[in-house]
């Protein structure tokens, strides 16, 4: 944090700014321009990459929001292309773009409980989620349908955990989207832990998402080292395993790298 360390912390926090593609809904585009002008969500944020930062762990900040956020838009137009139908589509009356605005908003909020603990940051981001994402909503939906996308947004933010069980496609989207952020440059670059979670981080060089073609999703991992192979088994692996999207989407990791043995060259879920 060494060029940080030179701003104040408003200038930190303001610094916080989403982006990703609204692709022409209006709700969403509502959503993204709201919480960037929220300063106490950005301060979330903030506090959530401080705490990441004193264990030691991968990027939580802002960015990593961004990413997933990203992600879960990427990940859920590939579907709804090849006819994979929302779950507040089919259960709720609702529209694919409402299923966007669901995907945004828990992958905006699902790790703002890192700023109070790790341990449990799950629920702690359903304790704030539950006052700030309401008002959020409140200029852009009515009741009972903002009521119903806050309610889907929580169950994909507390499906994120180690053992969540989503049982809705949206959830299960942003439980694999926040897996996904896992490409080269996203762990701690300035210090190698010796643990097999920082020697697998280190080994992904690149993810793409693309349609597939006897699936929806296609994501391509490219490994530099077969440590690789932990961080696509144990975390892609077990956050996509048993949810509503696996039989929807395919993984192929491959390990490129001359300096090593190939002991598993191609690695699939």
């Amino acid at each position: 944090m060494s060029g940080d360390d030179e701003q104040t912390l408003e200038e930190r926090v303001l610094a916080a700014h989403i982006r990703a593609p609204g692709r022409g809904n209006r709700k969403l585009e509502k959503l993204i321009a709201a919480v960037n002008d929220d300063v106490e969500l950005k301060g979330w944020w903030h506090a959530a990459a401080i705490n990441a930062e004193r264990l030691e762990m991968s990027d939580h900040s802002w960015v990593h929001i961004q990413i997933v956020t990203n992600i879960g838009l990427r990940l859920a137009r590939l579907l709804f292309r090849r006819g994979i139908v929302p779950s507040c589509v089919a259960d709720h009356g609702l529209t694919e773009r409402d299923a966007e605005v669901i995907i945004a908003a828990a992958a905006l909020f699902h790790c703002v409980g890192m700023s109070i603990q790790r341990a449990d940051h799950e629920q702690f981001s359903l304790f704030l989620t539950a006052d700030k994402l309401p008002k959020l909503l409140a200029p852009i939906y009515d009741d009972p349908a903002r009521t119903i996308i806050v309610a889907e947004a929580s169950h994909a933010i507390i499906s994120h955990r180690s053992k969540g069980a989503p049982f809705t496609i949206e959830g299960a989207i942003v439980r694999v989207a926040d897996a996904l952020d896992m490409a080269k440059g996203r762990s701690r670059a300035d210090k190698m832990l010796p643990n097999i979670h920082s020697v697998s981080s280190k080994a992904i060089e690149s993810v793409k998402i693309s349609p597939g073609e006897e699936k929806a999703v296609r994501i391509e991992i490219e490994m530099s080292n077969s440590a690789g192979i932990y961080q696509v088994d144990e975390g892609l692996g077990t956050k996509l395993r048993g949810t509503p999207l696996a039989e929807h989407v395919e993984v192929i990791a491959r390990i490129e790298a001359e300096h090593e043995a190939r002991l598993v060259p191609v690695f699939k879920i």
